[in-house]
């Protein structure tokens, strides 16, 4: 699944750029710097904006391909932020053959985002996710802890409207 880039724009605080600068001044000149300090840049941010990127390449002396490549390349990183309500979709193959897709379809067209993005209020963001371990209720919805499981398109107005 390819990552998007966010769509929101970035809203970095001065406290959280000085944060991170000290995470890479305490990695500078380390061996394998870049995962770590994305690691931390990410409990810092929530996200790895594409200005998070940028400053960890420049202050790690470091191309911003390298750093693109590696936020990009491990699931754990995400390059959009998360909202307020973070909903998860199932889309492994249990909750995908039950209807995951089209429950998704509906989650979308009622926030108005895609999978990866955030509303523009930050209160919700969507996310697919490939198991959460619960196929027995297939197809699969998560908002933030809550879980709702054997759903149909039709239940998702009801659930999404607890949250708002």
């Amino acid at each position: 699944m390819q990552k998007r880039i966010s769509n929101l724009p970035f809203q970095g605080t001065p406290e959280q750029e000085e944060k991170l600068r000290a995470i890479i001044a305490a990695h500078k000149g380390q061996q394998g710097a870049v995962m770590p300090v994305l690691q931390q840049a990410q409990e810092v941010y929530g996200y790895l904006p594409m200005e998070v990127q940028a400053m960890v390449a420049e202050g790690l002396g470091v191309s911003l391909e390298e750093v693109f490549g590696v936020s990009t390349f491990y699931s754990q990183f995400s390059l959009t932020p998360k909202g307020q309500y973070n909903i998860s979709i199932c889309l492994g193959t249990a909750c995908y053959v039950k209807g995951a897709a089209a429950v998704m379809d509906k989650v979308s067209e009622i926030l108005g985002i895609q999978p990866e993005e955030c509303t523009p209020d930050g209160k919700f963001s969507l996310t697919a996710c490939r198991c959460v371990g619960a196929c027995g209720l297939a197809p699969v919805l998560t908002v933030n802890e809550d879980v709702y499981g054997r759903l149909t398109p039709d239940e998702v107005p009801g659930i999404l409207a607890k949250y708002q």
